[in-house]
């Protein structure tokens, strides 16, 4: 019987109150964060780290005290192999979890990963769109600490994945025709921002984005006013806009509700369950945005899983030449795309 690992990447979360520290620490001291040389870049994550361990511990226990992202990301792990092995049940499939900066982290991971002795290896991020702060960043980790056997290959992106759109479509219907489908409502796919000047250093990120919610928007007929928008901006730098909030401002002074879905994260988290559901609620509350309604993230979602084994099958020889429905491929200019990156693209 052949042996499968499946190692899937996603940002981590502290677990608890005295996590959040060295969970923002670690963050602020990647390179793909804060692009400054080692010996300012640490003092200034720990300088950062400092000033924002109590906003964000308040953050945080509005969730309990800790994030549910490493919870849900188990849990897409388990539906992933669960569907892998009932696919093919002469292999046997292994799905791993590493988190970026916090547990469990890629060196642990790399030594169960090594233990399991694995014949193939299929690298899966869990952020649909690539970027070099999250997909690239979380990739160099691995590679940087896993010395064990299985030939190794890697999922570079799936924006426009089949699956991974029928769940966006599904979860927004359901969210609009709970609320007794409303007619006066704006759909907002807001995404996690960057900084411009990531995407002007070639990064792919914004035109997937863009890509994920047109997908989406095709197949709503019912929500044709909709727009791509951007939350979580830190820092001084310009970043992508237009940011979600303002967009929340501008919805509730033409009269109009929102319908937010998170077009970027496939995890609830503090992004979601806080960002999202409390301080733009409370903005929307204040500007008189109504209704306020947001979309869950895809989660384990069948079709989201489906997406996910997809992606997995097409990286191994077996799945032939052919590219899945909804693959996707990087317009010339994306210096920083993966693919591009490794001379797979003309």
């Amino acid at each position: 019987m052949s042996r499968l690992a499946v190692v899937v990447f996603n940002l981590g979360g502290p677990d608890g109150p005295d996590a959040v520290r060295p969970f923002l620490y670690n963050l602020f001291k990647d390179p793909a964060i804060i692009s400054v040389p080692a010996l300012l870049r640490y003092p200034l994550a720990a300088l950062i780290s400092s000033r924002r361990e109590k906003p964000a511990q308040a953050n945080y226990a509005i969730m309990g005290g800790g994030s549910p992202l490493l919870p849900e990301t188990k849990a897409q792990a388990q539906a992933l192999e669960t569907a892998l092995n009932l696919a093919e049940p002469g292999r046997e499939a292994r799905v791993f979890i590493a988190m970026r900066y916090w547990k469990p982290f890629a060196d642990q991971t790399a030594a169960e990963v090594a233990d399991f002795a694995p014949d193939e290896i299929v690298l899966l991020p869990l952020y649909p769109q690539f970027s070099t702060t999250t997909s690239a960043s979380s990739l160099k980790d691995w590679a940087a600490n896993y010395k064990g056997p299985g030939r190794t290959r890697t999922v570079c992106c799936y924006p426009t994945a089949e699956g991974l759109i029928a769940a966006h479509v599904g979860q927004i219907a359901a969210t609009w025709a709970k609320a007794g489908e409303p007619k006066n409502v704006r759909l907002l796919f807001s995404a996690h921002g960057l900084p411009e000047k990531v995407i002007q250093g070639g990064d792919p990120y914004q035109a997937q984005i863009e890509a994920t919610a047109a997908a989406v928007a095709a197949r709503l007929p019912q929500l044709p006013d909709w727009k791509v928008c951007y939350q979580s901006r830190v820092g001084p730098m310009k970043w992508l806009g237009p940011p979600t909030d303002a967009e929340i401002r501008r919805a509730g002074a033409e009269g109009k509700g929102v319908l937010i879905t998170p077009i970027a994260f496939v995890s609830e988290h503090v992004e979601t369950l806080v960002e999202l559901d409390h301080e733009y609620a409370e903005i929307a509350h204040q500007v008189g945005c109504a209704p306020y309604l947001r979309a869950p993230a895809v989660g384990i979602d069948e079709a989201f899983i489906g997406a996910l084994k997809q992606a997995v099958d097409h990286a191994l020889p077996r799945a032939g030449g052919s590219a899945p429905e909804g693959a996707w491929l990087c317009p010339a200019g994306h210096g920083q795309c993966a693919k591009r990156r490794e001379g797979t693209l003309a």
